[in-house]
Parts: C-alpha cells; sequence; structure tokens
C-alpha cells in the first residue's frame, strides 16, 4: 500500500470509503509507522463530523419538541449530548490499559464526541423510541459522579465467568428493545481488544463502528423501522444535509 501521507487530506476532500477500506485493509498494522498519525487525524475527523451531526440532530428534534427521555416508566428528562471528560485521554489509557487495544475510532469519540443518548418522543411520531435512537455511551459523562470504570469491571468479571469462548464486548448502548422500555436482549457493544482503526460493533448484527453510524445518519439518528407511516416524513427532514463520514 505504500505510505499514507494524504489519507487525511482525501477523506476531507470525499474519498470516505476508499479511505476506510484502506485503513481497515491495513488492520492492526494502522498502529505502526508511518500509518499511525494519520489514521488517528481520519478517525478523529471523523468524531468531528460525527459529534456536528449529533449537535444537528438535538437542535432539529429539539425545535420539532422531541422530549429526550429515560427508557422506562418514569421517562426523566435528559441531555441528549454530555461532552467529553477533562480527563478523556486518562480514560483512554485506562481502557487499553484494562482491555487491550482499543480502536481508533473509539479513542476519537471518547476524546471527541462523549457520551450521546437521543432516546425520547416525537410529537408526530409516538412510536419514535422504536426507531433503535441513537446511543453511544462509551465515555460515561452521562453519569457525573457514577463509577463507570467499576461498572467496567464487573462488566468483564461477568464476561469471564460466562463468554465460554465469545469475545469481550465493551457494552455502549441498550439494545433497541430496551431503548423502547421492552426487555430485550444484551446491549450493542464493541469487540475488546482490537488494534485496528475501526471498531466491530455488534448490534443485531456486526459492522464497522463508522458503517453503523452511517446508518443511524441517513436514517436521521433512527435507524429501525417502526411499521409507522409518519417516520420517514421525520427522518427524512432530520437526516437532510447531515455531514458525510
Amino acid at each position: 500500500m505504500g505510505t499514507a501521507p494524504r489519507w487525511l487530506r482525501r477523506y476531507v476532500d470525499g474519498e470516505h470509503d476508499a479511505v476506510w477500506h484502506e485503513l481497515r485493509q491495513l488492520g492492526a498494522r494502522v498502529r505502526e509507522a508511518p500509518y499511525a498519525s494519520e489514521a488517528q487525524a481520519v478517525c478523529d475527523e471523523m468524531a468531528r463530523r460525527a459529534r456536528h451531526n449529533v449537535e444537528v440532530l438535538v437542535d432539529r428534534l429539539t425545535d420539532q419538541g422531541y422530549r429526550f427521555h429515560e427508557n422506562d416508566d418514569g421517562q426523566a428528562a435528559v441531555g441528549p449530548l454530555a461532552r467529553p471528560a477533562p480527563d478523556a485521554d486518562e480514560y483512554v489509557a485506562w481502557l487499553e490499559q484494562t482491555f487491550g487495544a482499543v480502536p481508533m475510532v473509539l479513542s476519537s469519540w471518547v476524546r471527541v464526541v462523549g457520551d450521546v443518548w437521543l432516546v425520547g418522543t416525537h410529537p408526530a411520531w409516538e412510536t419514535s423510541a422504536a426507531g433503535d435512537p441513537l446511543v453511544v455511551e462509551i465515555a460515561g459523562t452521562r453519569y457525573p459522579g457514577s463509577d463507570v470504570r467499576a461498572f467496567l469491571l464487573d462488566e468483564r468479571e461477568q464476561w469471564r465467568e460466562y463468554a465460554d469462548g465469545a469475545p469481550f464486548q465493551l457494552p455502549i448502548a441498550p439494545d433497541h428493545l430496551h431503548k423502547d422500555n421492552v426487555s430485550g436482549g444484551p446491549p450493542y457493544g464493541v469487540v475488546l481488544p482490537d488494534a485496528c482503526a475501526d471498531a466491530h460493533v455488534v448490534t443485531d448484527v456486526g459492522m464497522p463502528f463508522v458503517s453503523y453510524l452511517r446508518r443511524v445518519f441517513d436514517h436521521g439518528g433512527f435507524p429501525r423501522w417502526t411499521g409507522d407511516e409518519r417516520q420517514g416524513a421525520v427522518t427524512r427532514s432530520l437526516a437532510a444535509g447531515l455531514r458525510p463520514i
């Protein structure tokens, strides 16, 4: 493949698919010279674009009268975007010391985006919580005062006890049923350790994290069809003009 001096420029110029293909093809070698710094720069740019898209979605949903709330009977109001913590770099280092290599995109997300929670109810689409609204909680910034590290250590212990050979998955979101306050399956997760640029996220299926985000943004933050005919009009208005990642 040669050197990687132009990945970021090519990505900014619109070669999104080609750049992500090349980064994924390298696998763990992406951490080697001369690739690492350029690859991380692409992941950081992706995260900046994703944060912009989330901010646009939050503004549009708010303007449309959307209520952001918890996924339980109480439906307490919540903030949809909790920005990165001051110790984000140290937290990423702790994740790597504890779970092994963390994909570059996850490092970027923790440092650039923070935590996202778009669960709620739309006044023109009451079943919106069934649309699998975007939730990505890696940084733990949505839970001030909570010991997120202790929670993750407990998750690892449970994995060691019950995994039966399956890889560890860092939980990042409730599954689509739990988001709608319905008993469901295990949380969405990211497989660790993983030294690649992109992550492998497991929802109903497994896919690259960036591919998952693209699907979410293409559908205005709600990628699952709910059977409600009003969904299309709402999600098209939300998705219009979002930045490609």
